[in-house]
Parts: C-alpha cells; structure tokens; sequence
C-alpha cells in the first residue's frame, strides 16, 4: 500500500525567511539541524527549490519552531462558473457560515484574553553562580529552566566574557563560541523543570576584585506564542584567591559546603567538578591558592586559627 502523505511538499520561502529572520535564527543553525548546507538554505528562502522532500521539511519546521503547515505554499482555489441558483445558494450559506465563524472568533477572542495573565509566567529560569573562583580555574554554572507546561523545546542562551572559556558542559551544547563568550543550547521534550551545568575557566590574567557578569536567556514557543526571558544569577561571582566550593570564603571547605558539592556532583555525574581535590581540602582542613601555578592545595590549619575557631 502506498503512504497517504506525498513524498515531497511545496514550500512557501518568504514564510520560512520571515519566521527564521523574527526568531533571529541565522541560515547556518537551520542548516545544521535539518542536515543540509547553508546554500540549500538560501535556495529554499529565495524559491530556487519551490519542492522539498517532506522529511526535511519536516526537520525545517522543527528547526523554525512552527508547524510543518505554516511553512507551506498555500494553492489558490481554481475559479468555475456556477449556475444563479447555486451561487444564490453558495451565497446564502457563505452569509450564516460567516456569522458563525465571527461568533467563534469572538469567543477566541474572550478565551485569550483570560489567558493573558497566565501566559506571562509560562517560564521562568535562574543561574546558581558560586561566590569566588580564582585566576586560571575553572568554576561550575548551574543553569534551572521551569515551565508551566509541557514544551516541544526550547533554546537557551548564555554569555561570558572574552578570555573565558567553557571546557564541560552537561547536556552538550548546540553550537559553542569562546572566541567571543556565547553558548547555545536547543533541548527538544524538555521535562518541566531542566538543569544545564557548565565549567567556565578564568583567564590567567584575571584581576582580583573583579565581578564577572554572565547573562542569558531562554526561548520557547508553546501553543504558538513565543516567549523570552532573561535569566537572573543567584550569586555574584567575584575574582579571588579563593575556590568556589568555599562559598562564606574562610580559606576552609567546612562540612556544609562540602555537602552542597556533593550534591551537585549526583546531579550532574557527567561534570568534572574537581572532587577528588576538594575532598583533600576538606580533609586538610584548610587550602591555598598558589598564584604562580594556578592552582589550590590542601594544607592543614596552624594550632593558633584551629585555637581560634
């Protein structure tokens, strides 16, 4: 038997450029998740290709975040001469189909608009952000994206500064750039509540004292509506010769902090968190930084700051 669905679909190109161009998408992610070149792309946008095979059309859609029938050429009805009593039929039936129709609309309308509200707070997100790193180490990014409903996907944005770079990230990224600070993420079936946890490392040149702004956001479009939210830090991440598992920073990884770090080695098992050296410093009981190395080492606490304790 033969598939009910044609092996190849018309396809509307100014629809795809428009909906890729206010979804600020650019040819070469589209071009990526559907598998194909970004000059496949172009001739789709520009009706070189007016017919597509409908696979990937398909993942077309899926990358634009629409549905396969808005990307779509729409046919134009063929005109026929109709004889005066069907048109005064046709007409009849056109003017209580319309009444209907605008009652109907009507009532959209009022449903939206109780909706509103509701529809304001359909994600919300924030970013769990360690107190200190030191020069030259890396630190650990928690990213928590929750929405009120279920998602087909959505992308998630984040920004670092220049001299950073993300060496581990949990799940993968979609596209990575270091050179310039940005990182993307695009989680199809999201679950309700998604955690993304990467390591950035500091620049070795890196000035103590100095904050470190991260900024991002997340993107989804449920039921049709898009949505964008920036993400705000828990935490304000400064430049210290401090590691950042000691979150009160005393120069010691206490019993409290240590848990904390724990925990989030279980979440995300796939993280290289360092927890072989913190468990050292913790065990030592204190650490330190050594700015030439660039890096931290357990040391045990004179008698005097364990008297003073």
């Amino acid at each position: 038997m033969k598939p009910f669905t044609a092996p190849s679909v018309s396809i509307d190109g100014q629809v795809i450029r428009r909906i890729r161009e206010e979804g600020r998408l650019t040819q070469l992610y589209v071009a990526k998740v559907v598998g194909v070149t970004t000059d496949t792309v172009s001739r789709w946008e520009n009706n070189r290709y007016p017919t597509i095979r409908r696979d990937n059309a398909l993942r077309l859609a899926e990358a634009l975040e629409v549905e396969l029938e808005l990307i779509l050429k729409q046919e134009e009805p063929s005109e026929e001469p109709v004889s005066q009593d069907t048109e005064k039929k046709w007409l009849s039936g056109r003017y209580l189909f319309a009444g209907l129709f605008l009652l109907l609309l009507i009532g959209v309308f009022v449903a939206l608009l109780r909706q509103v509200p509701e529809a304001q707070i359909v994600l919300s997100g924030h970013r769990h952000v360690p107190n200190f790193t030191a020069p030259g180490v890396r630190v650990p990014i928690r990213l928590e994206v929750v929405s009120k409903q279920k998602l087909k996907g959505l992308i998630v944005r984040e920004e670092f500064p220049p001299g950073w770079v993300l060496v581990e990230a949990e799940p993968p990224p979609a596209s990575l750039d270091n050179l310039n600070g940005s990182v993307r993420w695009m989680i199809r079936n999201p679950q309700q509540r998604k955690q993304i946890v990467y390591i950035l490392q500091a620049p070795q040149k890196s000035q103590f004292e100095t904050v470190i702004d991260l900024h991002g956001e997340v993107v989804a479009n449920p039921n049709g509506q898009r949505f964008s939210i920036s993400i705000p830090s828990t935490g304000t991440l400064k430049i210290a010769p401090l590691h950042w598992a000691d979150m009160n920073g005393n120069s010691v990884i206490d019993d409290l902090e240590i848990l904390d770090v724990s925990d989030m080695v279980d979440e995300a098992e796939q993280i290289h968190f360092g927890w072989d050296l913190i468990e050292k410093m913790w065990d030592a009981g204190a650490y330190r930084y050594d700015q030439k190395k660039h890096q931290f080492f357990p040391v045990k606490p004179s008698p005097a700051a364990v008297t003073n304790q």
